[in-house]
């Protein structure tokens, strides 16, 4: 199931509240925030061998390129914010 079936509500729900570009990049970050949550937990029961206090590398990784993601959709997000209300 594609994102677009498969998030159809929320997909509405945004791009009516805030236009289409940003109502998508709304949908993007709530999937981006909940597959961050998810790493987290995943990292609660995956630990390093080296350093027990420590989540497994792969899951540290996925973790900080969630993060940088959700940093750039919001930032776009941002930057189309600020272009709607530029005078023209």
């Amino acid at each position: 199931m594609s994102a677009f079936e498969e998030h159809r509500e929320e997909l509405e729900h945004y791009e009516q509240m805030f236009g289409r570009q940003r109502g998508r990049l709304a949908v993007a970050l709530d999937l981006v925030t909940n597959a961050l949550v998810l790493a987290g937990q995943h990292s609660v029961y995956c630990h390093s061998a080296g350093d027990p206090r420590r989540p497994m590398r792969d899951v540290q990784m996925i973790g900080d390129e969630l993060t940088k993601a959700k940093e750039l959709i919001q930032s776009v997000m941002e930057d189309l914010r600020e272009a709607r209300h530029e005078p023209k």
